[in-house]
């Protein structure tokens, strides 16, 4: 069974952890557009257990290549860092996995467009996240807490508080918070 394990920090400016990567020796995996569409039942049974069901268009800013990735993430495990079940399937098209998810009543409830800039640091993939209306993150993702904390320790994020809520919590929160009921969010 895969795990993502992953520490999600809010950052004020990805400028200064860029630098940092570049210091520390990280290898850049290159810049991104994504487009995150999350699946739910009308009964919201995937949310009820704690799970998700996503569709991301992922599309590299260099060469306009696309990807399209279909998710399932299981229940969040007890720790200090995120932990939960991650099993991924890549697809030829969203349109085709739009229309077999549609087809099992799993229905769109959110999407959103994130920037991500992705490197390689001490076994662990660091992601520089921006998004419409939450503004700017930074996710370590690694083989386990350990190795994912000290690179942690290594970027100078180790003050900064680890957030647990997904990207889509946030989002929800945000838009009941501003009194909003779009299902798509976009950069301006």
């Amino acid at each position: 069974m895969p795990v993502e394990i992953e520490a999600k920090m809010a950052v004020a400016d990805l400028d200064v952890v860029r630098a940092r990567l570049a210091e520390c020796g990280a290898q850049p995996l290159g810049k991104f557009m994504e487009v995150n569409t999350f699946y739910d039942t009308d009964d919201r049974t995937l949310l009820a257990g704690d799970r998700g069901l996503r569709l991301r268009l992922n599309r590299n800013l260099q060469t306009n290549e696309e990807d399209h990735i279909l998710t399932y993430k299981g229940p969040r495990q007890p720790g200090a860092l995120k932990s939960r079940e991650e099993v991924e399937l890549g697809v030829e098209g969203s349109a085709e996995a739009m229309k077999l998810l549609e087809s099992l009543d799993y229905h769109k409830m959110l999407a959103f467009e994130k920037r991500r800039e992705s490197w390689m640091l001490d076994g662990c993939r660091v992601e520089l996240d921006e998004l419409p209306h939450l503004g700017t993150y930074v996710e370590v993702e690694g083989p386990d807490e350990p190795t994912v904390m000290k690179a942690r320790q290594k970027l100078n994020l180790s003050n900064s508080p680890l957030i647990k809520t997904g990207y889509v919590a946030l989002l929800t929160g945000y838009l009941q918070e501003h009194g909003r009921a779009t299902r798509d969010i976009k950069f301006p």
